[in-house]
């Protein structure tokens, strides 16, 4: 082993700053690119726009607007304002801020006076400025360094904070922000505070109805009966059921989405089989109590104790106020509130009951053939070719488990040069055999009886609960050919008609390839569409070497560990409120009904007149 030398040379002391950024996990999760909403540039926004909602819940400033335009946002509240002799201090001082005062701040979200300054750090520039009392004051950063502070200056702009940042392309590359994901953070926080307007881009945000308005907005088809909607002095329940596969879950500490669950999810749905039980005096299954519900549950606590400071997990056991457990506090809530509303509602009550019947019905109709498929495929996964699997998990408490991500694969050259250069911490590679079956209509027997997909569930571990998914990122990485197509349809049909909650919280997403090698002897560029090649080949000069890539097996692992490191390309899968999954499956996956046809041979005909007009 070679000797390194260890002396007082070796210990170094960083800067704050430079702590941040040599060590952004820590702070904002996975840096990404924009692609998935939980980036660290959606992070950054978050951190911000926590500051602005705890003055809100404080009883300070009713109004947040929020604008993001050539990837610079811009945040303005209208609460206190910062204390100015302090403005300096609070964004580039660790351990400053004023939550360490719990009667400052109660019930907050956040409490280590970390992120504003995480922001600042990871900036290309940061300017604060603070309103109080017809003062203002101003100061500008770069990437944490102070760059210039303004002195106070008289002003009649009202009480309140201006935030404006750029995230540093030198950490986030060739980053970009999808509005759609901005947006749903925002209505997230106007439907934990009643009564908050957020303006974004010109859009208003805001909520009457709290968890139920959440509830409403997100499902695409009406629920089996009314949302039942439930709240006390520190929490909030909404709950319905559907005919979708899965339990789809929303939960939230202090106004923040715990997208990750933790104990205050698990207190939720262990309360809520236990009331379900008593209430029907029958020993119904968990799964078939939860199967297919939507819920939504907020709790307020002090002193939150998170399992990272992207605060996506709650790790509290205790709500801190009378040292009542999260696990007490609602169980009691739910006994006492759901089951009073139980017995007033006789409709709803029945209509529940008609669903976990059904549930029940259908799982000891599958139980045979899903006991069968599990056992193969445990003794598959101990010669499991078809899955290559990574170090870290998605479930582990690693600074990197955000980056976990599966690449579902089509044939062995693919998956063999995707296995070669992939990141052997955090990527793991699932080969397909052939083209997957359309499960358009089938009933979830034949996850089972199918052994690909069978497989698969087991590789992504959610036969039972979702929050076992062993991968942040699940990966479709086909060829951009018409089989390739085709391929990627048959996947998301599968996630679409099983585990839709796997596509509304964000983890699929098909990988992009570059279509074209253009190159010289000093330079290559890979090309994605005809529009790079062109500037590539107008960037390089006379007669580079073009290369067309047929398929990814054509691509060798030494090229494709571009594809798949920091300079991922991902398309993410996207559900949209008004998209309803059955009418979607039945439209593109369903028979070949005179409808489809007349639609493909209208987009064909626009297409052909598109490469005329480009010709």
């Amino acid at each position: 082993m070679e000797q390194v030398n260890y002396s007082e040379d070796s210990i170094k002391t960083l800067e704050w700053n430079e702590h941040i950024r040599r060590r952004p996990g820590m702070y904002i999760g996975k840096l990404g690119d924009g692609s998935s909403p939980d980036d660290g540039i959606y992070i950054l926004i978050k951190e911000v726009i926590d500051n602005s909602i705890d003055e809100y819940m404080m009883g300070y400033g009713k109004e947040i607007v929020i604008d993001v335009i050539d990837n610079e946002v811009v945040v303005r509240d209208f609460g206190r304002g910062i204390p100015l002799g302090k403005l300096v201090e609070v964004v580039s001082r660790m351990n400053t801020g004023a939550k360490y005062d719990s009667k400052t701040f109660q019930k907050s979200v956040g409490l280590n006076g970390v992120g504003v300054k995480a922001v600042n750090a990871l900036s290309e520039s940061f300017t604060i400025e603070s309103f109080r009392e017809n003062i203002s004051k101003k100061v500008v950063f770069n990437a944490g360094n102070k760059v210039e502070e303004f002195p106070e200056t008289t002003t009649s702009e009202k009480n309140g904070t201006r935030v404006t940042f750029k995230p540093d392309p030198a950490l986030f590359g060739n980053y970009h922000f999808i509005q759609e994901y901005i947006e749903t953070m925002l209505r997230n926080y106007t439907y934990l505070n009643a009564g908050l307007v957020i303006k974004f881009n010109g859009q208003v945000f805001t909520s009457k109805n709290g968890l139920l308005d959440l509830l409403t907005d997100n499902m695409s088809e009406e629920g089996l009966y009314p949302v039942i909607h439930l709240k006390a002095e520190d929490i909030e329940v909404a709950i319905t059921h559907n005919n979708e596969y899965g339990e789809d879950y929303f939960s939230f500490v202090n106004g923040q989405h715990t997208t990750q669950g933790g104990t205050h999810l698990q207190a939720f749905k262990e309360a809520y089989v236990k009331t379900i039980r008593e209430f029907y005096k029958k020993e119904y299954e968990p799964s078939d109590i939860r199967g297919s519900i939507v819920a939504a549950i907020a709790i307020r606590i002090q002193e939150p104790v998170f399992e990272s400071q992207t605060k996506t997990k709650l790790g509290s056991k205790d709500m801190v106020e009378g040292g009542v457990s999260v696990n007490k506090y609602i169980t009691d809530f739910l006994k006492r509130d759901l089951d009073n509303f139980l017995h007033k509602n006789a409709s709803i009550a029945e209509a529940l009951q008609k669903k976990i019947v059904e549930n029940e019905k259908e799982r000891k109709a599958i139980s045979g053939v899903q006991k069968l498929a599990k056992e193969r495929a445990k003794k598959a996964n101990l010669h499991n070719k078809k899955l290559r699997d990574c170090r870290i998990h998605l479930t582990d408490k690693d600074e990197r488990r955000l980056e976990t991500t599966l690449f579902i694969t089509e044939g062995d050259s693919a998956s063999g040069s995707i296995t070669k250069s992939r990141d052997v911490n955090t990527q793991a590679v699932f080969s397909l055999r052939g083209k997957p079956l359309n499960t358009y209509g089938l009933t979830k027997k034949i996850v089972y009886e199918n052994e690909e997909f069978n497989l698969l569930q087991a590789a992504l571990n959610i036969e039972e609960d979702y929050e076992n998914l062993r991968y942040n990122n699940i990966v479709v990485a086909t060829d951009a050919d018409v089989d390739g197509m085709h391929i990627r349809l048959l996947l998301i049909t599968f996630f679409l008609q099983f585990f839709p909650d796997l596509i509304r919280k964000g983890h699929l997403y098909i990988l992009q390839t570059p279509l074209f090698r253009v190159r010289n002897k000093q330079k290559t560029f890979y090309c994605y569409d005809e529009k790079e090649k062109e500037k590539a080949v107008k960037s390089l000069g006379a007669n580079p070497e073009i290369t067309r890539f047929k398929g990814l097996g054509e691509i060798s692992p030494d090229e494709f560990k571009h594809f798949i490191g920091k300079d991922i390309r991902l398309d993410p899968v996207r559900l949209r409120k008004d998209d309803v999954i059955h009418g979607l499956l039945e439209f593109y996956m369903g028979k070949n009904t005179q409808e489809r046809q007349d639609f493909i041979i209208d987009n064909l005909r626009f297409e052909e007149d598109l490469l005329e007009l480009a010709n």
